[in-house]
């Protein structure tokens, strides 16, 4: 697995080894879904849930988004995520000690962080979010953020999950704007809804 584009591209990324509880995205299905959104990146503020390996939020910051903060609530994700996070910035001049953020936080309770950066008023541009396929959990997580303080009228949300489900359409202020298959994997395109 490795960084496709931008400041850190070719960098291989580190994987957790044999946990079955930790699917990083493909390249391929990366590759694909960066092409699709590569306008939004440059200078988004990113939020990757269910970070994982820290891929796509990574491959955001490569490419030019300006803060990537990183959730997961395993610690071996967590030590993975920080060695990651290592890898892509070494080397590369002018990177600022809050631009990459890593969040311990078990996401199945909710989007009520205890962590100093979430104190602040805090919208993303971009939001990743890719739990564990079919267990619900997207649509659990899309419901906390169709509620939360998170999103703005220009947020974009991507929710991956395995291509063979069905995500809701919308929510009470979500609903889907595109949707799009490689594979296995499925990404959900969710957007604000115009008043």
């Amino acid at each position: 697995m490795r960084i496709i584009a931008g400041l850190a591209r070719g960098r291989k990324l580190k994987t957790p080894g044999r946990s079955n509880s930790i699917r990083p995205t493909t390249d391929r299905a990366r590759e694909a879904l960066f092409s699709i959104i590569g306008s939004m990146i440059h200078s988004a503020r990113v939020l990757d849930l269910f970070a994982g390996t820290g891929a796509l939020g990574l491959e955001a910051f490569s490419r030019g988004a300006r803060q990537v903060v990183f959730v997961d609530n395993q610690s071996n994700a967590i030590d993975v995520i920080k060695q990651n996070c290592a890898l892509c910035t070494k080397g590369i001049k002018d990177i600022q000690g809050d631009e990459l953020i890593v969040v311990q936080h078990d996401l199945c309770r909710g989007l009520h962080f205890k962590h100093p950066i979430f104190e602040e008023s805090l919208c993303f541009d971009l939001i990743f979010l890719d739990p564990p396929y079919n267990k619900n959990l997207a649509e659990e997580s899309l419901s906390f953020l169709d509620t939360s303080d998170f999103i703005t009228a220009s947020t974009v949300i991507i929710a991956e999950e395995s291509s063979a489900k069905t995500l809701p359409d919308s929510y009470l202020r979500l609903e889907l704007a595109d949707q799009r298959r490689y594979g296995d994997t499925g990404f959900w395109f969710y957007k604000v809804r115009e008043q």
